[in-house]
């Protein structure tokens, strides 16, 4: 069935995916782990084969990739997550990196359309977003790598069939980190299942690994620093556009026809004023992660490395994270007291929310993320104002110019506070600049754009508020907070000014 798949062209194939989307509906669909069935349903209908090369039996396709996340996002977010984790995170690694031997061995798996999992085993007990802190390791041993540590919180914890697995190794007096595909009988089990708010089709544990495998399942990859894994990571961040696409698109489609159809008094919901307001926001917010989809489809490429696109992905990730989540929450508030049950027949606005608010934690907390997006732009100054930079840099120029937005408090010391705070700026700058160029390019409603630049420059205003209200002092904020070494930032892990 698959090999017919090959020869449709992009439309004929992602309407393959339309049509069956709508069976996994989050109004009616069970929140349970996918069963097996189901994801034979999905595999059968090509979900995998964008990822896969066309000599492993793909049909080898970034568009495709965002395509299909979007179309699955719009019915059931939890399953666009679903699809993300196996085709961004794990198998795409395999397939940019991995030697042939390994992929000879891997990828014809995921091409059959069996029912095929593959996961990525990266964060550990006591150890999250920090990964120089994890304990994993791996030793050489005759014949290859034994492997050795616990994770937990991996997507498909007790179903998936391979996992591509990160340890380090502190032999010899320095740090390495290296980067192994393994397959679950080798020696991955689940110690414990962990029973999550939301995104309930997906399997989460604790996971202990003790493994052996050959030689050629060892990814080739810079063990000196973890930045091969920041790339691993980043195609997943870019992909919350798709999915918050797809999942607003929804959301937005959903909270207009609740309130038109409630009756407050003589008339409908949608005929009050701050109704208006709260489907207003929720509007902008779909535009806003459209446009930013429209980035991540036209600007961007999955299937090649991605460390030069550090700064707008780190910005992608976080701005349409907050907009699923802020969308949700509007919606939740606009159907009431019915907005807190789960299984609902006049709304899924409860499990919208559940669903979505893990997306600002999963793969590197927002606030994490908004440091080194800062740091990112601290290291390329060159002595500027941390404003004139972004006035001159590609991703944030456009926007600064076109809305003269005044980004001088920007410019003075920057503690750790705010340097998180400083990174949602420029990420909402970022993002007013994609809102215009998508509407440039597409010729989308002028109202609509407009509004979401909008709703954006009053996050930006936001964020100068936050700084004014950290110069007051606020208790628990003293001068004792250590402050970074000199010319040394907190993260580690952002790319150097050489490299991207």
């Amino acid at each position: 069935m698959t090999n017919d798949l090959l020869s449709l062209s992009t439309n004929e194939f992602i309407a393959g995916i339309e049509a069956i989307a709508p069976r996994f509906d989050s109004a009616t669909y069970p929140q349970q782990n996918l069963p097996a069935d189901d994801w034979t349903l999905l595999t059968r209908a090509g979900v995998l084969l964008p990822t896969l090369p066309k000599e492993y039996g793909g049909r080898d396709s970034h568009i495709e990739m965002c395509r299909v996340v979007e179309t699955l996002s719009e019915w059931n977010l939890p399953l666009g997550m679903y699809v993300t984790v196996i085709t961004a995170v794990a198998l795409r690694p395999i397939v940019l990196w991995a030697g042939e031997e390994a992929k000879q061995e891997v990828l014809p798996l995921y091409a059959g359309g069996d029912p095929m999992i593959c996961g990525f085993a990266s964060t550990e007990p006591g150890c999250g977003s920090a990964m120089s802190g994890m304990t994993t390791t791996f030793e050489e041993v005759e014949g290859g790598y034994r492997i050795r540590g616990r994770k937990h919180w991996q997507a498909f914890s007790l179903s998936a069939h391979w996992w591509l697995v990160s340890a380090k190794n502190d032999e010899h007096g320095r740090r390495e980190y290296g980067y192994f595909i393994v397959k679950r009988s080798e020696g991955f089990r689940t110690l414990q299942p962990y029973e999550p708010l939301g995104l309930k089709v997906i399997d989460y544990g604790l996971n202990e690994i003790d493994a052996v495998v050959p030689r050629h399942r060892r990814i080739p990859a810079d063990g000196r620093t973890l930045r091969p894994m920041v790339e691993m990571l980043m195609a997943s961040r870019a992909m919350m556009a798709a999915m918050g696409c797809g999942f607003l698109r929804r959301i937005s489609r959903e909270a207009h026809a609740y309130a038109d159809r409630r009756r407050i008094g003589p008339g409908p919901q949608s005929a009050i004023r701050f109704v208006r307001y709260r489907l207003a926001a929720i509007d902008a917010s779909y535009t806003v992660c459209a446009a930013l989809n429209h980035h991540l489809q036209t600007a961007l490429d999955m299937k090649d490395a991605m460390i030069g696109a550090f700064p707008a992905v780190q910005a992608i990730k976080t701005v349409a994270t907050e907009r699923m989540l802020s969308a949700a929450h509007h919606y939740q508030q606009l159907v009431g007291g019915e907005g807190y049950r789960c299984g609902s027949p006049t709304n899924i606005s409860a499990q919208a929310f559940l669903d979505a608010r893990v997306y600002t934690i999963f793969d590197g907390t927002n606030d994490l993320l908004s440091q080194q997006l800062t740091e990112y732009c601290l290291a390329r100054t060159d002595g500027r104002a941390l404003s004139r930079f972004l006035a001159e840099w590609p991703l944030t120029a456009p926007a600064v110019a076109a809305h003269r937005l005044d980004l001088g408090f920007l410019d003075q010391d920057l503690r750790q506070e705010h340097m998180v705070l400083a990174g949602r700026a420029i990420a909402y700058v970022f993002a007013i600049g994609q809102v215009m160029r998508w509407a440039a390019e597409t010729g989308a409603d002028a109202g609509r754009t407009r509004a979401a630049i909008e709703f954006l420059k009053a996050d930006i205003a936001g964020v100068a508020t936050e700084f004014g209200l950290l110069a007051t002092g606020l208790p628990g904020l003293g001068d004792d907070a250590a402050a970074p070494p000199a010319g040394v930032p907190f993260s580690r892990s952002i790319p150097a000014a050489t490299e991207a």
